[in-house]
């Protein structure tokens, strides 16, 4: 009885939390770009390590930009490949390419993307990766939206784009309900959340902050650690950038393998969080489904506690739901969720190991193996 009432006692909070993040994503406002003159320029800074089966696709759809081509540039930095990346990269005769000279470092990921922007002669940064597919208004859009707005730093929306398996299509409704809390978070200036396939910010801002110096010894990162950096710079200039023409589509994990090594990548930075709002949440959100999980466990000695447990798992799905919702009709994914009730088990269980192994494991990146 007593896990009975830590699991209802944990999912209070979570329901109001969910509910808040819902009302964060209602307060947004679908960004269109106005019709002024482009004046900004851009530098698009992309980190690549044995890539040569997505850059090219990226790159093309970089060169099909509605953005005047002479208000942008675009640094590839390669990450000690030993494929073809770099080779299909310089095929690009827009593309500046940089090959990593570090070794021997903990995160090569964030000094690619130092090295680009020490390199790059835009006023505003754009960062995504090698791994996805940008739309023609991309660049335009962002550039518009920085102008009106006049962030520092804007975060802007990433779509897994999945077939119909199980591994994808889980990844796909796993995604879509990060990225809801990362614009309300955004929104809301609750906490800063944000994904490094599509976040801009100002170059000098960057240096402003001293880059990636205090958190360059962190494997992961890149995109959360340093948009915090920036936030406690210049607070109440973080936006988030919530368009149609900006959304970034990203590749699956294309084994469960690689799946869990990301999620336990991402799960690693959460002790490097200064921020104590954005530490509650994920503490709230880790030990709820810890307490889910220990009662669908303790249920094979003591079967009433499967009772409480179904009747806790279909609150959660109800008030996920309810924020989930509007986040797969602007992704114009809500054919998916007739299928998010049967996630919940694997979703539970991932929590609980990523979270775990992020903050007491290992995993591998790039073919790396990073602690």
């Amino acid at each position: 009885m007593v896990l009975i009432y830590i699991a209802v006692g944990l999912f209070i909070p979570y329901a109001i939390l969910i509910l808040f993040y819902r009302s964060g994503w209602n307060e947004l406002e679908v960004f269109s770009p106005g019709g002024q003159e482009p004046r900004l320029r851009i530098s698009v800074v992309i980190a690549a390590r044995n890539e040569e089966e997505n850059i090219g696709e990226l790159l093309r759809s970089i060169d099909s930009q509605t953005y005047p081509k002479d208000l942008f540039e675009v640094i590839v930095v390669d990450d000690h490949s030993n494929d073809n990346t770099a080779a299909i990269a310089s095929g690009f005769s827009f593309v500046k390419l940089i090959s990593l000279q570090f070794e021997n470092i903990n995160s090569y990921k964030k000094k690619a993307i130092e090295t680009g922007i020490a390199a790059a002669s835009g006023d505003l940064v754009v960062i995504t990766d090698a791994d996805c597919i940008v739309r023609p208004a991309w660049l335009r859009t962002i550039a518009s939206f920085k102008e009106e707005t006049n962030a520092v730093f804007i975060a802007a929306p990433v779509v897994i784009e999945n077939k119909p398996t199980l591994l994808q299509t889980f990844q796909a409704l796993d995604f879509m309900v990060l990225q809801g809390i990362t614009a309300a978070s955004v929104q809301k200036r609750i906490h800063n959340m944000c994904n490094g396939a599509n976040l801009a910010y100002e170059r000098k801002a960057f240096f402003e902050v001293f880059g990636f110096t205090g958190i360059d010894h962190i494997a992961s990162g890149d995109d959360m650690l340093l948009m915090q950096k920036i936030s406690n710079r210049f607070p109440g200039h973080i936006s988030y950038l919530l368009s149609g023409e900006a959304i970034v589509k990203t590749q699956p994990a294309k084994t469960w393998k690689e799946f869990f090594n990301q999620r336990i990548r991402w799960a690693s930075k959460a002790t490097d969080y200064n921020d104590i709002k954005i530490f509650s949440a994920l503490f709230l959100v880790y030990f709820f489904n810890c307490a889910l999980l220990a009662l669908l466990i303790v249920g094979f000695w003591r079967p009433y506690t499967w009772i409480a447990f179904l009747a806790i798992l279909i609150g959660k799905i109800a008030i996920e739901l309810v924020l989930i919702y509007p986040v797969a009709k602007f992704y114009n994914k809500q054919r998916l969720l007739k299928l998010f009730p049967l996630y919940q088990p694997l979703h539970i269980i991932y929590t609980v190991i990523a979270g775990w192994l992020g903050t007491f494991g290992s995993f591998e990146w790039k073919g790396r193996t990073v602690k």
